[in-house]
């Protein structure tokens, strides 16, 4: 007779506060480490409710992207007003949203939904690879970024939105002011592809954060960008202002790319539960303020 094991007294029938809830806009990795799936786990990591709208499915692997499929604008909206009306939210994270209609779907029901939104401008894959259509940029620019609480883009999406081109860390205030003229109240110019330590700013155009954290050797970084920005929302919906919901989120992400694991014969995916796996002496250091 096997040996049973127990995991504790099932939770008797007592009255329980929901979670804070995020929503997120995105699309479907089926290799698990970005999209969805890492919006999900990263939502379960900060003990939030994860809820999803996909935009589109993706054929991906730790290789590339090797197909993709949008829906239909107004599936995207049913999913959404589904959510909202009756779940509702607390918060709100896009990712991919690949072409001009479902851009501006997605933005004219962001404009009323009354909570922060953490838009994260996805321009292409860890791989390289298109997700945004070149006529959706426009689109990005004038409808999505105007609703935005947060605007998380990178050096690439930086020079795709606004033409500025960031060599070195003198560059990013330039590159915020740039992108915060479109429209966001905050935006986190992430500086990880400049050399040395991985530097962001974050500014509002009055008050501005220069967050650092040790660069790790180590290349398997797959959903790096919507882990930050979902680690960002989770932190607003629990009710986080914005500078410390950033500095938490780059703590988060940082541990997880320390973490970051080797799957199939490319890039791996950041570790989401690398605070569950990791010993507490290996714990990395916090991101500094500059």
């Amino acid at each position: 007779m096997g040996t049973v094991v127990s995991f504790g007294s099932a939770p008797g029938p007592v009255a329980r506060l929901p979670p804070a809830r995020v929503l997120a806009i995105a699309g479907s990795d089926s290799g698990g480490g970005a999209g969805i799936q890492a919006d999900l786990k990263t939502a379960l990591a900060f003990g939030v409710h994860g809820m999803s709208a996909l935009t589109a499915v993706t054929a991906q692997n730790s290789l590339g992207v090797h197909g993709v499929w949008e829906l239909l604008p107004e599936a995207v909206v049913a999913q959404i007003r589904a959510v909202v009306a009756d779940i509702g939210v607390d918060a709100v994270k896009t990712g991919m949203l690949s072409s001009p209609p479902i851009v501006a779907a997605v933005a004219g029901e962001l404009a009323g939904v009354g909570v922060p939104v953490v838009v994260d401008p996805v321009g292409v894959s860890k791989h390289g690879d298109p997700l945004l259509a070149p006529e959706a940029v426009e689109t990005v620019r004038t409808r999505l970024l105007p609703v935005a609480t947060v605007a998380t883009p990178n050096l690439d999406e930086v020079r795709l939105l606004t033409g500025v081109d960031v060599r070195t860390e003198a560059d990013l205030p330039a590159a915020a002011r740039a992108v915060l003229d479109l429209g966001p109240r905050w935006v986190l110019v992430k500086g990880g592809h400049l050399p040395g330590d991985a530097v962001d700013l974050l500014t509002d155009g009055q008050h501005s954060v220069v967050l650092r954290a040790p660069r790790h050797d180590n290349r398997h970084t797959h959903g790096t960008g919507c882990t930050l920005a979902s680690a960002i929302a989770s932190l607003l919906a629990r009710g986080a202002d914005v500078p410390d919901a950033v500095r938490a989120a780059k703590d988060y992400v940082t541990g997880a790319v320390g973490a970051g694991f080797p799957l199939g014969a490319g890039i791996g995916p950041v570790d989401h539960a690398w605070q569950r796996r990791q010993p507490p002496h290996l714990a990395t250091r916090p991101a500094t303020r500059g």
